[in-house]
């Protein structure tokens, strides 16, 4: 476990280019599980996610080992509703914990208020959907978006674990 190792914190709109470069070599391998190569992470260009970025609402947390960005996650915040997204961990490091760290993190980062978080991924995703589980998010249910299926699942707050 690598806990403590990582500097956390939200990712700033010049860090932009660092972040797409993780994101891309991130869902790569997801992209060839699903065997498609044209899933969200891997088509936003450089201004979308410098946009993203800066968005109401939007807190998108990076985790640097040194100098170097090895994981990112976002969070959608909507009235009393946070969507986990675009999480990733750099390929060469997964499976040390910094993913753990980050899910971890973004709480702090939440406003006053909400009261469940909500993640999804692909339905096969089976290391993600462990992930997410070993964290008390439950899963809610499908959805079925072109030949791919996401899984949506839930965690909601205010609990003693929280």
């Amino acid at each position: 476990m690598t806990e403590g190792n990582l500097d956390i914190r939200p990712v700033a709109r010049d860090e932009a280019g660092e972040l797409l470069t993780l994101r891309r070599a991130a869902f790569v391998t997801e992209a060839q599980q699903y065997g498609d190569p044209h899933i969200p992470p891997l088509t936003q260009t450089l201004d979308e996610l410098r946009a993203d970025l800066e968005a109401d609402g939007v807190v998108t947390l990076g985790g640097w080992q040194g100098h170097r960005l090895v994981g990112s996650i976002r969070v959608l915040v909507e009235g009393t509703k946070a969507t986990l997204g675009r999480f990733a961990v750099a390929p060469d490091l997964q499976g040390q914990g910094f993913g753990t760290e980050l899910l971890l993190a973004i709480l702090p980062y939440l406003p006053d208020g909400i009261e469940e978080v909500w993640v999804f991924t692909g339905r096969d995703s089976v290391q993600n959907l462990a992930l997410y589980e070993k964290h008390g998010y439950e899963h809610q249910h499908d959805q079925t978006a072109g030949d791919l299926t996401y899984a949506f699942l839930r965690k909601t707050l205010g609990g003693d674990d929280d």
